[in-house]
């Protein structure tokens, strides 16, 4: 996202132009209802290119979006750990995001090995970044370094 330029006036800035990546790819489902009765389900390209509507689904996403709430109170309304500051919320979500792709293992990603033993993966081994599950003392003693992203 690029900022609008300062105009020096009083009010409300404007809108800053969004140029997404070329490497985006984006698609929007639309579920039209009548009532409670699901009529149809448009799905829309909104940018990027090669894009399969046979691709294009929010359940992956919603899942993830449920199991995120379902660990994590600060991310859920009308609880006690709800976060009001944004760098505390910032920082828990890199923890449990962090937790979640390299310490917890998933059962989706279950494996049976020759001997009959089934092996569970964590996100981050299956995608080929680490070799082992991390425990919890490897991911609170890892030293982080600054990468600029831009």
């Amino acid at each position: 996202m690029v900022e609008s330029p300062k105009t020096g006036k009083k009010g409300r800035p404007r809108k800053p132009a969004i140029i997404p990546d070329e490497n985006l790819r984006y698609a929007q489902v639309i579920k039209n209802k009548q009532g409670s009765k699901l009529q149809n389900i448009e799905k829309r390209v909104i940018f990027g290119q090669n894009i399969d509507y046979s691709d294009i689904s929010t359940s992956l996403l919603e899942r993830q979006n449920l199991t995120f709430r379902q660990d994590n109170n600060r991310i859920s309304r009308k609880t006690i750990g709800f976060s009001k500051k944004i760098k505390c919320l910032y920082n828990q979500i890199r923890l449990y995001s962090t937790y979640f792709n390299f310490c917890r293992d998933h059962r989706g990603l279950a494996k049976e090995k020759q001997n009959g033993v089934s092996e569970r993966k964590t996100p981050a081994k299956e995608a080929g970044i680490t070799k082992h599950k991390w425990t919890l003392t490897d991911l609170l003693n890892y030293k982080k370094s600054k990468i600029s992203t831009n």
